[in-house]
């Protein structure tokens, strides 16, 4: 903890994630009729898209999860603001130790990671939760990364902390996610402004702190986080990472 405290993301964010308004609605959308169903999203950090579906239909109810106590906070907030708290359910846990709930419509948005495990393992344990989550026709959106590319020594070096097996080309992301259980109803995935939008919003925050607090204790740290934040986005992942959402029905 730094002092004074860095704002949270979702000052800046509107998403945590690669994600524009359109594209959001699209994903919506590609989910189907949401007259009557039970929406769950699984690492929900502040809910956004979930609150965001559940506005689109008013018989829609919601539950949410997710460790991030502030966020989580956040996000009950934003659904009392736009008359949703009476048909969402936000919980600060685990989800490793979570039993589980009734769903016809699961969300798991960059957030594979989770179910724990080590990180080779994150995209499959996401695919086999969610496998026994959804009964035959229930829907799953899917967000999780990709390799646009092999990456050069170079870029790898500066992406050290992401083994290379933890992501799979796009074709290869599609066919494991089919291999356990789904059909493919729809695909796209972030483009570059998308990319660079949340990004930007993700160190304005950390910028806007040292511009302000030149005089903390904490100065070399921040900025030392905000360098090496920086060197992985231009050096690392901006032509190597891409970001899919895979609308997937349970068969």
């Amino acid at each position: 903890m730094v002092t004074p405290p860095l704002p949270p993301l979702y000052r800046d964010a509107d998403f945590n994630g690669p994600l524009s308004d359109a594209h959001a609605a699209r994903l919506i959308h590609s989910l189907g009729p949401l007259a009557g169903k039970r929406i769950v999203d699984i690492g929900c950090g502040w809910a956004e898209l979930l609150l965001r579906a559940l506005a689109s239909e008013p018989t829609a109810t919601g539950f949410g999860i997710d460790l991030g106590e502030e966020a989580v906070g956040h996000g009950r907030a934003n659904a009392r603001e736009r008359g949703l708290a009476d048909r969402v359910q936000l919980v600060v846990g685990d989800v490793g130790s979570w039993p589980g709930t009734h769903a016809d419509v699961v969300v798991n948005n960059g957030a594979a990671h989770v179910w724990g495990g080590e990180p080779e393992t994150h995209t499959a344990n996401a695919l086999e939760a969610v496998s026994d989550l959804l009964g035959p026709g229930g829907r799953f959106l899917f967000g999780e990364c990709f390799w646009l590319r092999e990456p050069t020594g170079e870029e790898s070096e500066t992406m050290r902390d992401i083994p290379r097996a933890q992501y799979r080309s796009l074709p290869d992301l599609v066919d494991f996610a089919l291999s356990h259980g789904f059909r493919l109803r729809a695909l796209s995935q972030a483009d570059l402004w998308e990319w660079d939008d949340f990004e930007n919003r993700h160190t304005q925050g950390l910028e806007e702190w040292l511009l302000a607090n030149p005089g903390s204790p904490d100065t070399d740290e921040v900025r030392a986080r905000a360098d090496r934040y920086r060197e992985f986005r231009v050096r690392g992942t901006r032509e190597t990472i891409g970001f899919a959402y895979l609308s997937l029905i349970r068969v």
